[in-house]
């Protein structure tokens, strides 16, 4: 059952693959409109009204994961939606957003992806493969942990260095959890560091872009989940580049559960770690 493709002990790359081929034919399935704003009443274990896509979207990525399963896999998953689901092994963790960027999805804006990750620990420092497949551009992501990263199968390392402005500014930088309040309060210090920002709307996507430097950096300006960043931050890592989790001391040491515990950035260099660190959030 080994996976060419990354060497890992289970197919995650080839399951990845199915699930995002099918989570992309149902979205085409479902015109923008009430189809794709329609919820199942009921609040998924992250914390968000569930949309009828994003659990159709769910069951797809579980039908391969059952698939993995009924083939000898052992391990837990951790999901957006169905929270914490035992299949056999506690010490290895799958993450699971079925739809990163739910949002956009319903209301037909292109940013939203398939994010899966799986570690062999409890925290971001031990995910050893990370997943996204962005519907709206088709590109696949990818890394494995001592492996690189790649984009549709093409490596990125090295990516090109950030951007800076004459006037010491990060050219672009990538931002999420976009409430005004936060984007308010975050104001003052992103006139400092920042030239122009960008606001996709899903945090996986907006952490991909700083694994090429079409970004110079990203910040969440809220807490965010595992299950947004897990897959992600690998993908920056292993291209070279650099994430902190800033409310933990250890910068990788945020915990891989359902809890918005800390936020996130991710950049190039460590002075570009540094600048985005200091944005304040909530």
């Amino acid at each position: 059952m080994a996976d060419p493709a990354d060497g890992l002990p289970y197919a995650w790359l080839d399951a990845g693959r199915r699930a995002a081929a099918g989570i992309a034919a149902l979205l085409d399935g479902v015109p923008c409109g009430d189809g794709r704003v329609a919820e199942t009443g009921s609040t998924g274990e992250g914390g968000d009204r569930t949309l009828v896509i994003d659990a159709q979207a769910e069951q797809l990525v579980f039908d391969e994961l059952d698939r993995l399963h009924a083939e000898g896999a052992r391990f837990t998953v951790v999901s957006e939606e169905r929270g914490t689901v035992d299949y056999g092994d506690p010490g290895l963790l799958v993450l699971v957003d079925p739809i990163d960027g739910s949002n956009n999805a319903k209301r037909g804006f292109p940013h939203h992806a398939v994010s899966i990750a799986v570690a062999d620990g409890e925290t971001m420092a031990d995910v050893c493969f990370g997943f996204v497949h962005d519907f709206g551009s088709g590109e696949e992501w990818r890394a494995e942990r001592g492996g690189g990263a790649f984009l549709d199968d093409v490596p990125l390392s090295p990516a090109p260095p950030e951007r800076w402005r004459p006037d010491g500014k990060l050219e672009m930088v990538a931002i999420e959890n976009s409430d005004p309040r936060w984007l308010a309060a975050s104001s003052d210090a992103l006139v400092e560091h920042v030239y122009r920002v960008r606001a996709l709307g899903s945090i996986a996507l907006s952490m991909c872009q700083v694994a090429t430097t079409r970004v110079d950096g990203m910040a969440t300006l809220w807490r965010s989940r595992a299950v947004d960043a897990a897959a992600a931050q690998l993908i920056v890592r292993e291209s070279g580049g650099l994430v902190a989790f800033t409310g933990f001391e250890d910068p990788l040491g945020a915990p891989l559960d359902l809890a918005p515990h800390s936020p996130v950035v991710a950049a190039r260099s460590p002075e570009a770690l540094a600048r985005l660190a200091t944005l304040p959030s909530v």
